[in-house]
């Protein structure tokens, strides 16, 4: 939501030790209004100290958004925060819902316009879109976590000098694996893998399976590739969900290409338990082999006489080589490294040595050829991260958009008009919008100049509460920046809003406490909305209405706007001249229950419904109770 201003000194209320805390964590004012102005609540809330509500009072502080100023009395806010609760339920991520909790009234009419014109274009692009599958992915997106490295003891970096060590420090490799010097180190054999970062190559690496070599004026990366994989690895999901999204959304996006890179490098990956897996495989199935053909095998006396003087039987010796052939053929074709880990017995025995010296070989080759394609995918990786970045971004935000565009699809929400007073036509409550069971009736209603305070009477239980708070949130979600639930609606940007539940009693001992509250509201020189629910007078009743009368005529002579529900209307009009509207029963059904026209009828004195109620009574009871009833009827009828 725009603003008029946007001022850092706003948040000096919070008190200098947490705006000084909060200028620390962010290493000045510039980077903190950058984050303000990406509406970064996560960031500010996880400073020490500092709660998501108390981060989004200090956004809407240097956002100057005027939520209380604008709404006046707990009623008023109490139906601002109904509605944020309604659209809260159609966002996914932290950040649509922060972004949310942050719509806030705004008296600026070009900023209203904006607004409404976004929101009613999401509304359009939600309903041309999958919503229950976009839904679905949106709840799998989270905000980015910070990455913590992870140490692993078994590499290690080596350096020359005590130069690129420090410097290495500083870069914060050690964080990853240890640094050690030419110095520190008694044998190659100490780690499964190093890499050699060189000035002058004074070290003789022939055999050395386990080293690879990075010149020593190269970027952190390429001597420790997580120091950008990691954010990728880690990620790796919330980019793959991006990615279907963007692809539904119809929207260009790199990060096909990022996770082809993840992929490829997963896929290059070697387990080292398959070494021990496929030699005892092949070892198994040898040994069947073996124990199968030897019973098909024919020996001639000559031929034991070989076997007792330990000589092997040349047919034995072909089966030997053909079974131990196929079971090296089958270790290369599991593990793509030939070597003979098996001894010439029954059963085969392994040769543990040999198959050790392999896999320390081999595997380190393997991570010596991994290191080398990772650090080609850090460089790429590297420098699409701020575009990658940048798209999560753009979907957090779609998020919000998606948001007010499913809250604005569900309602049926249409853009209003700002204008001169207040009229709508086809308006509903939002607790009703989605009542889909029932036939609803919705209301029309006007409150403009002259008429700009009227007061509301008719039937109990007739809908004049609803009306009052249909009234304030077409009202508050005008100013918002948001459609609103009605077929037509224009609106007045008015300064104030004040909403006053019911009921509020007049008697002699609360004439001091009416004054002081409702006499200050008429003294304050701006536009006001007040809307006024059962206002009563028990004792003192003439009094009661001179106050009242008074109070109306102050508002009418002013730019602001009232509307007053009473039944002390016959009596208030003696002191005042001001229009009556009536919300009134019709009658009974055939259920009993009140038949009321919600749209207020103007200029119209509404009846009560005390008789439609006790007939509801009469109808519902028995005995001598039904003809109680019966004898307070008659009195009506007379």
């Amino acid at each position: 939501m725009k603003e008029d201003k946007w001022d850092i000194r706003n948040i000096r209320g919070v008190g200098d030790r947490l705006f000084d805390k909060i200028m620390a964590s962010f290493g000045g004012e510039d980077e903190f209004l950058n984050a303000v102005k990406n509406f970064e609540v996560d960031r500010i809330s996880s400073i020490e100290g500092v709660s998501q509500r108390r981060a989004i009072e200090i956004v809407n502080m240097v956002l100057g958004n005027p939520t209380e100023e604008f709404l006046k009395t707990d009623r008023a806010l109490e139906i601002y925060d109904d509605i944020i609760e309604k659209i809260l339920q159609f966002a996914s991520t932290q950040y649509g819902k922060n972004r949310i909790l942050l719509l806030s009234p705004s008296r600026n009419e070009l900023s209203i316009k904006e607004n409404i014109d976004f929101v009613m274009k999401a509304k359009e692009t939600v309903g041309e879109l999958p919503i229950n599958e976009i839904k679905k992915l949106l709840i799998k997106i989270n905000t980015t976590s910070s990455i913590k490295p992870k140490y692993n003891p078994s590499q290690a970096i080596l350096v020359e000098s005590m130069e690129d060590y420090h410097r290495l420090i500083d870069l914060k490799l050690n964080s990853y694996c240890p640094i050690i010097t030419i110095d520190d180190l008694e044998s190659l054999d100490d780690f499964e893998f190093i890499v050699y970062v060189y000035g002058e190559g004074v070290i003789e690496l022939e055999d050395a399976f386990n080293v690879t070599m990075v010149n020593h004026d190269s970027q952190d990366f390429e001597i420790v590739p997580d120091v950008v994989l990691d954010y990728f690895k880690e990620n790796y999901d919330l980019l793959s969900n991006i990615s279907k999204i963007k692809e539904i959304l119809g929207l260009e996006s790199i990060l096909p290409d990022v996770l082809d890179v993840l992929d490829e490098l997963e896929s290059g990956k070697l387990d080292e338990n398959i070494f021990d897996q496929a030699v005892e495989e092949a070892k198994g199935k040898a040994d069947l082999k073996l124990k199968n053909a030897i019973k098909n095998v024919d020996l001639k006396g000559d031929e034991v006489l070989d076997l007792l003087n330990e000589e092997m039987p040349v047919k034995i010796q072909h089966i030997f080589d053909d079974v131990m052939k196929e079971a090296r053929n089958e270790v290369k074709e599991k593990t793509g490294f030939y070597f003979d880990p098996f001894i010439q017995k029954y059963p085969i025995e392994v040769d543990m040595e040999e198959l050790e010296r392999i896999k320390k070989q081999e595997i380190a080759k393997k991570k010596v050829n991994d290191f080398e394609n990772e650090v080609k995918a850090a460089v790429q990786l590297s420098k699409l991260k701020i575009d990658v970045i940048n798209e999560i971004r753009e979907i957090f935000l779609f998020d919000y958009e998606f948001a007010l565009g499913c809250f604005a699809r569900e309602y049926d929400l249409q853009s209003p008009k700002i204008s001169t007073g207040f009229c709508f036509k086809d308006g509903l409550h939002l607790n009703l919008a989605l009542d889909y069971n029932h036939n609803i009736q919705k209301i029309d209603y006007a409150l403009k100049s002259p008429n700009n305070v009227v007061l509301l009477t008719g039937a109990n239980s007739g809908g004049k509460t609803t009306l009052l708070e249909t009234f304030a949130q077409i009202s508050i979600m005008a100013q918002m920046g948001l459609p609103v639930c009605a077929y037509e609606a224009r609106v007045q940007i008015v300064d104030e809003v004040y909403f006053f539940s019911k009921k509020r009693s007049l008697d002699a001992g609360a004439f001091e406490s009416f004054l002081n509250t409702f006499m200050p509201i008429v003294t304050r020189e701006t536009d006001k909305l007040i809307l006024l629910d059962e206002l009563e007078a028990i004792t003192e009743l003439e009094a009661a209405v001179k106050i009242i009368a008074s109070f109306m005529d102050f508002i009418s002579a002013s730019n602001s706007y009232a509307i007053i529900v009473t039944h002390m209307a016959r009596e208030i009009l003696k002191y005042s001249d001001v229009r009556v509207d009536g919300i009134e029963a019709q009658g009974l059904d055939e259920n009993y229950n009140l038949i009321v026209d919600r749209t207020p009828r103007m200029n119209y004195f509404a009846k009560s419904t005390p008789e439609l109620i006790l007939r509801r009574m009469y109808e519902k009871s028995d005995g001598k109770l039904k003809n109680i009833y019966l004898q307070m009827l008659e009195k009506f009828q007379n």
